[in-house]
């Protein structure tokens, strides 16, 4: 599990944690049944305090994304068809965010801004057909 936390973003380091837990749950990379490291080895690899793995543990509990297993390490919760896809959505709609703003910002159309998205997706599809 890849976590890359920025101490200089202004959001909390255990949202962070939260955060890209969830992006890689939305994404298939941790997969219902996959085991999350103790609170333990993610503070020591990460270089935090373990009470702020603990924090993130705890919150992605409570939304039902992991579960707690006594004497067992953490366990991704398998998310339904119309949990994962809406996961997905707000996932994508988190990262477009600042996107939309900045299209706004530019005074770009709407239709244009959807145009350029277009655009992009397009140009990784045909990126990724000429790498296989």
């Amino acid at each position: 599990m890849l976590i890359l936390l920025d101490p200089n973003s202004g959001v909390p380091t255990y949202r962070q944690l939260v955060d890209q837990i969830r992006f890689q749950m939305a994404s298939g990379r941790l997969a219902a049944g996959s085991e999350l490291p103790s609170t333990r080895a993610l503070s020591q690899e990460l270089g935090i305090n373990p009470m702020t793995v603990s924090k993130a543990y705890s919150l992605l509990e409570a939304e039902g994304l992991v579960r707690r297993r006594p004497g067992l390490p953490l366990e991704v919760s398998a998310l339904s068809g119309p949990d994962a896809d809406a996961e997905r959505d707000e996932q994508l709609r988190v990262l477009l965010e600042p996107a939309a703003l900045a299209a706004r910002q530019l005074g770009m159309r709407p239709a244009k801004a959807v145009a350029v998205f277009r655009q992009l997706l397009s140009d990784i599809v045909d990126y990724e057909e000429r790498d296989q």
